[in-house]
């Protein structure tokens, strides 16, 4: 998984019931864009992700981060 700043994170529901989270990414750490990133939840909260299977990453860009 490769990501730059501006680009979102969305993490689908695992299991039946959860809920999908989306955040932007706020800081990259590595200078090859591999995690782990710093993202900026949507409810406000900020942390540092290693993103798992279950996510993936929507460039800044793209007509789908609007």
């Amino acid at each position: 998984m490769h990501a730059n700043v501006g680009d979102r994170l969305i993490v689908e529901g695992a299991h039946v019931g959860d809920t999908r989270r989306e955040g932007i990414i706020t800081q990259v750490r590595r200078d090859d864009h591999t995690p782990p990133y710093t993202v900026r939840w949507l409810d406000g909260h900020e942390g540092l992700v290693f993103p798992g299977p279950d996510a993936h990453i929507v460039p800044a860009e793209s007509p789908k981060s609007r």
